[in-house]
């Protein structure tokens, strides 16, 4: 991974036990990609199982509204990047092919230069 000019970047810690959390990361990740912003949602901790197949998809931050996932699509669609935590997969127990996204997965050592680049930076 190199270093870069990253505008913004989100740190996602929280996973599918609070819903609640998941649409604002999202949402703020695409609506700043629609700006032009080169922007980066790194995985790690309880975040990662949010990249697991059929999980995002079940998760719903409001009764009736949309899913987890639709968020993530809209925010890949505006040119946001996702990162997983190497780390984080294996305290998961996740490998790659447990992945409902094509993500680079890299190690904590590697990641924090890249996300220290950011001129923001925020974590859910």
């Amino acid at each position: 991974m190199s270093e870069e000019n990253i505008d913004f970047a989100i740190i996602m810690t929280s996973g599918p036990d609070t819903p609640k959390r998941l649409a604002s990361p999202f949402f703020m990740a695409a609506t700043a990609a629609a700006e032009e912003m080169n922007v980066v949602v790194y995985f790690t901790g309880l975040g990662t199982l949010l990249l697991k197949k059929d999980v995002a998809e079940h998760v719903y931050p409001k009764e009736g509204g949309k899913s987890v996932k639709s968020f993530m699509d809209q925010a890949l669609a505006n040119g946001v990047r996702f990162i997983a935590c190497a780390s984080s997969m294996d305290l998961n127990d996740m490998n790659k092919s447990d992945l409902g996204f094509d993500v680079p997965m890299v190690g904590v050592a590697e990641s924090l230069p890249y996300l220290a680049s950011a001129n923001k930076l925020v974590s859910f």
